[in-house]
C-alpha cells in the first residue's frame, strides 16, 4: 500500500471517529479508530526505521565534486553484487526514517537494501547502502544492522530454540564467516562503485580509507 493511501486510511478512520462521537455511535467510533491504528501501523512500521542502536558495523566517504551521482551509486552497486554471483542475496530500494517521531514528520532517505536468505540464522542482518548530495559534494555509506523480524524475536525467547541469535555474539563460526563474507563482498562491490565514480572525476581513488567501523571492521 502507498504512503497516499496508508495517510488517507487514517484520515478517513479520524473522519468517522468524529462522526461516530457526533452522532454517539460506537460503531462508527470503533471502526474509525481501527482504520485510525491499521494505518498507523502501517506508515510506522519498525521494517521503514533504522535506528541507530541497530547498527553493528558502518562505512561512509564524502566524494568531491560528485553532486547528482546518487542514483548511479545505487546502480552500479547492486551491478556488481549482480555479477559476483554471490548466493541468495535479495536488493531492493527501500526510504527509511531513523525513528517513529521522524518518520511522522516525513524525515527519510533512499537506501538500497541487501539481505541474504539463504541461511535462516541470518535474516536479522541486512545491509543499507545510501548516497546523497550534500553542497556539491555526495555522502556515501553502508550500514550493516542487526534487526530481527516479529517472529525472530519470538522464537528467540522459546528455550532451546537456536534457530535465530538473539544477538551478534550468539552467531556460531560459519555463521560468523557467512555474515563476513556477505558484508565484505557488499563492502567491495560498493567500493567497486566508488573507485568508478573517482576516476571518471579524474579523483584518486587509492586515498580511500577502506576499513570499515564497528563489529567486522572489514576492509
Amino acid at each position: 500500500m502507498g504512503k497516499a493511501a496508508i495517510w488517507a486510511l487514517v484520515g478517513i478512520g479520524f473522519l468517522l471517529l468524529l462522526i461516530g462521537s457526533a452522532f454517539r455511535s460506537n460503531g462508527g467510533e470503533i471502526i474509525g479508530l481501527l482504520m485510525i491504528s491499521g494505518g498507523l501501523y502501517l506508515a510506522l512500521s519498525p521494517e521503514g526505521i533504522l535506528r541507530k542502536e541497530q547498527v553493528i558495523d558502518n562505512w561512509s566517504i564524502l566524494i568531491e565534486n560528485a553532486q547528482g551521482n546518487a542514483k548511479m551509486v545505487f546502480k552500479e552497486t547492486e551491478n556488481f553484487i549482480k555479477k559476483s554471483k554471490a548466493p541468495s542475496v535479495e536488493m531492493k530500494m527501500r526510504t527509511m526514517s531513523p525513528g517513529t517521531f521522524k518518520g511522522l514528520m516525513g524525515i527519510e532517505r533512499d537506501f538500497l537494501e541487501i539481505t541474504d536468505r539463504e541461511n535462516t540464522r541470518m535474516a536479522p542482518y541486512q545491509i543499507y547502502v545510501n548516497a546523497r548530495d550534500y553542497g556539491i559534494n555526495l555522502d556515501v555509506s553502508w550500514y550493516l544492522t542487526f534487526r530481527p523480524t516479529w517472529l525472530h524475536s519470538l522464537l528467540s525467547m522459546i528455550p532451546f530454540v537456536s534457530m535465530t541469535p538473539r544477538a551478534v555474539s550468539d552467531l556460531d563460526v560459519f555463521d560468523q564467516q557467512d555474515l563476513t563474507v556477505f558484508a565484505t563482498n557488499a563492502h567491495h562491490c560498493l567500493l567497486k562503485t566508488v573507485e568508478k565514480l573517482m576516476v571518471s572525476l579524474n579523483q584518486d581513488p587509492s586515498k580511500i580509507d577502506r576499513k570499515s567501523k564497528g563489529f567486522l571492521g572489514i576492509s
